[in-house]
């Protein structure tokens, strides 16, 4: 898995990954496992005015990319726009915990063996905004993160209904990390922002407040448990009734429903440490990560974020072959949002 640092402007930050990439002979638009159809770039530019509003920063990023790489920023728009709202994208499970007094937020990210060359683990150190720790499978969007804050959010996609003009979820995801220090924060955050994509959100913050958001372009459900044996958990399709209705819309789902069986049933039972977390998202507990390589697709990644200790635990390949590291950052010296 690729790491970087990145500081400075929006712009400058755009700028270093583009140039970097290029640098090692490495062209973003030849490396997107899809075609940016006339489609897409339609779509992306209908899309533009809302992060104009919304994110100015992640179209800063993307023309400092698209500088750095001597490419049309219209087609790379078109690449990282849609994700999430015109195909099938990255699967995925994600779930979070409070229990005893520990916040717990873990994912695993499902995707194709043939891009796993481009995961890439993030440090975004933002001029103006909050910083952050993030892992993704494109670039400016992220997956998956947590802040400065000690506020964590992880992703699911879910088979796209008919798009319109807003922020991905991965862009949200970023935003949300960006700006908010709690889940409150974001929730609110989030009704307010114009949304593209049909999508899942967890989000978990230290002081052990837990989410699920179900959000299928205009419509959105929304999920807050109470009492102190509380969890949530997503895979990539709905489950909350108020969407009940495009739960499954068709397509190959990579066994969503087997997985979210197998962390309901973990997480109703119990799993009240980092450590048991992390044997869920081995699939200690049940069919969560266990996937046929030969397939083409895989768990890429698994992260553990856990709120109370202010920790958070990276395994860079699929969890039941690799071992979760902590990470560690510059000035390394106590809770990760004591930086």
């Amino acid at each position: 898995m690729n790491c970087i640092t990145l500081e400075g402007s929006c712009y400058e930050m755009g700028l270093r990954q583009g140039t970097a990439l290029l640098e090692r002979g490495e062209r973003v638009l030849e490396q997107v496992p899809f075609p940016i159809t006339p489609e897409r770039v339609e779509f992306a530019e209908a899309c533009l005015p809302v992060y104009a509003r919304w994110f100015p920063g992640a179209l800063e990023e993307l023309e400092g990319i698209a500088a750095g790489q001597a490419c049309d920023f219209r087609l790379l728009a078109g690449a990282v726009l849609p994700m999430y709202c015109m195909v099938p994208q990255p699967c995925c499970s994600c779930f979070a915990v409070r229990s005893g007094g520990q916040a717990l937020l873990g994912r695993n990210s499902d995707f194709l063996t043939v891009c796993e060359r481009n995961n890439t683990h993030c440090a975004y150190h933002p001029a103006g905004g909050r910083r952050l720790l993030g892992n993704t499978t494109a670039f400016v969007e992220l997956e998956d993160g947590v802040n400065s804050a000690g506020l964590a959010i992880g992703l699911t996609s879910v088979w796209p209904g008919p798009p319109r003009p807003g922020l991905n979820a991965g862009m949200l995801l970023r935003l949300a990390l960006e700006s908010c220090g709690s889940v409150g924060e974001a929730l609110a955050l989030l009704e307010r922002v114009p949304t593209a994509s049909s999508h899942t959100l967890v989000l978990a913050d230290r002081a052990g407040e837990l989410a699920l958001v179900e959000s299928r372009g205009g419509l959105c459900a929304v999920r807050r448990p109470v009492g102190e044996e509380a969890w949530v958990c997503a895979v990539n399709s709905y489950h909350l009734p108020e969407l009940a209705e495009y739960r499954c819309p068709g397509g190959d789902d990579w066994q969503a429903e087997e997985r979210y069986a197998t962390m309901a049933d973990a997480l109703s039972a119990g799993v009240r440490t980092a450590e048991e977390a992390m044997d869920l998202l081995r699939g200690g507990r049940g069919f969560l990560c266990q996937y046929d390589r030969r397939s083409g697709h895989d768990t890429v990644w698994s992260v553990l974020c856990d709120l109370t200790a202010g920790e958070v635990w990276l395994a860079g390949g699929n969890p039941s072959r690799t071992s979760f590291e902590k990470l560690t950052r510059r000035g390394e010296g106590g809770r990760f949002w004591d930086f």
